[in-house]
C-alpha cells in the first residue's frame, strides 16, 4: 500500500540504464556518492507538487487538465527534476523483464511533461525504493488517468493500441526511474498493477482508431491540439508563425525521405527505443537529435535495422528545413525564457 510519506530509501552504488543512456554514462563518475538523501527529498517535492497541480477530478475535466499542463510545461519540481532526455512507456507485462528489454520512447522534458505526465491525476501518495536488479531508485506515485478528455488532448489516439489504451485507462501509478549519481528522472512509466486503485474511478471507452495520427476536427481545425506548439510557447511568442510554416516544410521533407517509415506511434521496425517525429511538439523536442543522426548518415536504417544514407539530394533538403526550425526551435524557446514572469 502506499503511505501518504513512504520513504524505502536504500544506499548503494549504481549505473545508469546502459542501453538509453550510454553516452550519458560516459560522463557519469561511478566514483561520485549515491543522492538517496537528495532524491528522497525530490521524491515528496514532485509528490506534493503533482497533488497540488494535477489532483484527482472527473477524468472530462478539461479545466483541470488545462491548469495542470500548463503547470507541468513550465517551471516546477518535476521540470527541474528531468534528465534532458527520458524515456516514457506502459510497464512491461512480463514482471520479470528489465528495463532494458521494455520498449519505451524517447522524449524531451517538456514534451512528456506538458503531454504524457500531466495526462494523468496525482494523489500525493508516494513511495520510493532502490531497485538493485535495474541499479536505479524508483518513485511510485499513486494515480488516475483522464481517458475521457476529447481526442484531440493527447499526443496521439493512443486507442491505436487497444492493449495500450486498456493500460493507460485502467493505469493507478506512474513510476518514475530515478539515477542515484545524478538525483535526475531517467524514465517514466504507467502501470495497472500497483497496489492500491487509481485515484478515481472511471469508465472505459473504446474509440475506434481510423489510422490517422494528425486529422481535421469539423471546425477545420488541425488535431490533436496539444501537439501544436500549444503549451509548449505563449500565444504571444513572436516565433510561432514562423514555427508552424517552417515545420509543415519540415514534415514534407521528412515523408520524402520516409522518416515516418519508422518514427510513428505504432513503432513500425518496431525499436526498443522509439523517437517520434510525427507532430510539432514531438519534433521540437527531437529536432536536434534527427540533425545529427541526417549529418552522420545514421538514418533512414533499412528493415534489418541497417543504416542507410539518404540520397543526397534529400539529405540535403532535410538538413535545410531541419536546420531552419530547429533555429526557430531556440529561438522561441529563448524568448520564452527572456520574457518569464
Amino acid at each position: 500500500m502506499f503511505g501518504a510519506i513512504s520513504r524505502r530509501l536504500v544506499t548503494g552504488g549504481a549505473l545508469l540504464l546502459a542501453a538509453f543512456l550510454a553516452a550519458d554514462a560516459a560522463e557519469i563518475d561511478d566514483d561520485l556518492p549515491d543522492l538517496a538523501d537528495q532524491i528522497a527529498q525530490m521524491a515528496s517535492e514532485v509528490a506534493l507538487e503533482l497533488q497540488q497541480i494535477c489532483p484527482p477530478a472527473s477524468p472530462s475535466d478539461q479545466a483541470a487538465f488545462d491548469r495542470c499542463r500548463r503547470s507541468l510545461f513550465g517551471d516546477s519540481a518535476l521540470r527541474r527534476s528531468l534528465a534532458p532526455r527520458l524515456l516514457w512507456g506502459r510497464r512491461n507485462q512480463d514482471a520479470g523483464a528489465e528495463l532494458k528489454n521494455t520498449n519505451l520512447t524517447q522524449f524531451a522534458p517538456d514534451v512528456i511533461a506538458g503531454l504524457y505526465l500531466s495526462l494523468f491525476m496525482y494523489s500525493g501518495e508516494y513511495s520510493t525504493e532502490y531497485v538493485e536488479r535495474e541499479r536505479l531508485y524508483l518513485i511510485r506515485l499513486r494515480a488516475g488517468f483522464r481517458n475521457l478528455l476529447p481526442p484531440g488532448q493527447f499526443p496521439y489516439p493512443f486507442w491505436h493500441d487497444e492493449a495500450k489504451w486498456g493500460v493507460y485507462q485502467a493505469a493507478n501509478s506512474v513510476l518514475l526511474w530515478v539515477n542515484p549519481k545524478t538525483a535526475k528522472i531517467v524514465i517514466g512509466q504507467f502501470t495497472e498493477r500497483g497496489s492500491d486503485s487509481p485515484v478515481v474511478s472511471t469508465q472505459p471507452i473504446w474509440p475506434k482508431f481510423d489510422g490517422n495520427w494528425m486529422w481535421m476536427d469539423k471546425e477545420g481545425r488541425i488535431q490533436p491540439r496539444v501537439t501544436l506548439f500549444d503549451g509548449l510557447f505563449r500565444q504571444d511568442n513572436p516565433y510561432l508563425p514562423k514555427l508552424d510554416f517552417t515545420y509543415r516544410t519540415l514534415a514534407l521533407r521528412m515523408r520524402d525521405a520516409q522518416c515516418d517509415k519508422c518514427h510513428a506511434p505504432n513503432n513500425p521496425l518496431p525499436m526498443r527505443r522509439l523517437v517520434l517525429m510525427h507532430t510539432p511538439a514531438h519534433a521540437a523536442g527531437e529536432i536536434a537529435r534527427l540533425m545529427t543522426a541526417v549529418r552522420e548518415d545514421r538514418m533512414p536504417r533499412d528493415d534489418n535495422g541497417i543504416e542507410q544514407p539518404l540520397e543526397p539530394a534529400l539529405k540535403r533538403a532535410l538538413l535545410e528545413s531541419g536546420g531552419a526550425f530547429e533555429e526557430l526551435v531556440k529561438a522561441a524557446k529563448d524568448w520564452e525564457a527572456s520574457h518569464r514572469d
